[in-house]
């Protein structure tokens, strides 16, 4: 998930490269510095306007999802697709092309208050920059919720098998897609590389999200997707560099790679083994404040300020977000804690779901337009690699008879908003040509809503264990049974 700055790597070979944030100024505006402080409040409107058709959209897509007996986060990315550049208009972003007068939203503001076209479109940019900024703190707070859900002894116990899952996950279908594109379809070979990579992404949030729904996050199955899956992040950082400095410079920046290497590992392994000092200063604070808040404030600073680190050495925020989520997972006021955070990413993680389907456009998958008939050809060749190249994990997770292989295989299949990144970031660099850009567009699209439904079937029933009683964290839990500690 790359929605902090992991990329930028593409800059001098002598220093670390700016933020993702300063790539992304190459082809859209700095937003809110460009505002007029008399249209703050404006954006402020058109900020409420937008959160009333997002909650609208994820409440009403998750529920008719749930009744339809599908993971409910799969019915808020289609209500996103409903409310976004694909259908109704009404949630639009300028990284899409999309202005003022695109957006439904911006025509009722402009309505109410008369904006020149100008002013309008500062004011478009501005109110979907804090959109977007909410997406970002959604999925960061998701992370975060997603590791003190999990079980850090047991994701221990799994960790060999899951960094094999990721290193098959990335190495199958980067290898298999870059041949297939030059050897099948006579792509140049920077742009096949770019596109290989692009097939490397897992999205954790949207697989996090579905296992956590079907109760198998703390199956074996789970810790060993979700383990995989935080390492793919990692992974996906690296080859993100090295081919985005492929296709600026025609050389690669051995200095940045080997620099992202050894943070993402000092990084994970320092604040893990580190758990136990901050467990026990989480606990000395908590106990001596007595005001509200006195324990999920505290989290959420150690969470913001791991993010924080994370997104400084340019690994990702959500790596340090989720780490926080494992480290305070151990502490005795786990449940207390788990419970008021609840709250809290029921308000802000489904912006990010319903973002991310708001961005999807479906036009590209139209073979009436020309410039998609190429397209998708190639996407269909993209799928398939897409989705047999992360399948095949789930046989790399050595030395657990009798795990569900194919679930594993499955939950490493969707793209996200990963993948959209690997599309923009090479559209941005002109690497990529149309029909090829379209069809990486398309492959995002359809693993990202292929796979909850097809996680959930792999899965079988879901698990529902009892309120007062967690998972053991020696031994599995299979889909449709639950367990209690004695």
């Amino acid at each position: 998930m790359f929605l902090i700055p992991a990329l930028a790597l593409i800059g001098q070979s002598s220093t670390i490269a700016p933020p993702l944030s300063a790539l992304a100024s190459q082809f859209s505006n700095p937003l809110l510095a460009t505002l007029d402080p008399e249209n703050a409040p404006i954006v402020l409107t058109g900020v409420l306007l937008s959160l009333v058709v997002i909650y609208l959209a994820s409440k009403l897509g998750g529920e008719l999802s749930k009744r339809l007996d599908f993971p409910p986060v799969l019915g808020e990315l289609v209500a996103g697709v409903v409310v976004g550049v694909s259908a109704l208009h009404l949630l639009m972003f300028p990284e899409s092309g999309a202005e003022a007068a695109d957006s439904v939203i911006m025509t009722v503001v402009n309505f109410i208050t008369g904006l020149s076209p100008e002013a309008a479109n500062q004011v478009f940019e501005s109110q979907s920059e804090v959109i977007s900024v909410l997406a970002e703190l959604g999925v960061i707070i998701l992370l975060f919720e997603i590791g003190l859900e999990s079980d850090l002894r047991q994701l221990r116990e799994v960790g060999y098998q899951a960094a094999v899952v990721a290193c098959v996950g990335v190495v199958v279908p980067f290898i298999a897609g870059t041949v297939g594109l030059m050897t099948l379809f006579h792509v140049a070979a920077i742009p096949a590389i770019f596109a290989g990579a692009a097939l490397t992404a897992t999205s954790i949030g949207i697989t996090s999200k579905v296992l956590s729904e079907l109760g198998q996050l703390k199956s074996k199955e789970g810790q060993i997707i979700v383990g995989a899956a935080v390492l793919d992040d990692v992974l996906g950082i690296i080859v993100l560099a090295v081919v985005a400095s492929l296709a600026k410079t025609g050389e690669i920046d051995v200095s940045n790679v080997i620099y992202l290497i050894v943070s993402a590992t000092v990084f994970l392994i320092g604040a893990i083994l580190l758990g136990n000092f901050f467990n026990q200063s989480f606990v000395a604070i908590v106990d001596k404040l007595q005001t509200r808040g006195n324990i999920v404030v505290p989290a959420f600073i150690f969470a913001f300020f791991m993010a924080f680190l994370g997104n400084a050495i340019h690994l990702e925020a959500i790596l340090g977000a989720f780490a926080a989520g494992l480290v305070l997972d151990e502490t005795d006021r786990r449940k207390e804690l788990d419970e008021q955070v609840k709250p809290i990413a029921d308000l802000l993680v489904p912006i990010f779901f319903v973002t991310v389907g708001a961005r999807a456009d479906l036009s590209v998958l139209n073979p009436a337009v020309a410039d998609n008939r190429a397209g998708l050809l190639i996407a269909a060749f993209l799928i398939v690699v897409a989705i047999l190249g992360k399948v095949v994990t789930g046989w790399a997770a050595f030395g657990q008879p009798g795990i569900n292989r194919l679930a594993i295989g499955v939950g490493m299949v969707p793209r996200g908003e990963v993948g959209l990144v690997f599309a923009g970031i090479g559209s941005a660099s002109g690497v990529l040509s149309k029909p090829l850009e379209a069809a990486i567009i398309i492959m995002v699209i359809l693993t990202t809503f292929v796979a909850p439904p097809f996680l959930r079937l792999a899965f079988g029933e879901p698990a529902e264990p009892p309120e007062d009683a967690e998972p053991v964290i020696n031994g599995p839990v299979l889909a449709g049974e639950t367990q209690t500690l004695p």
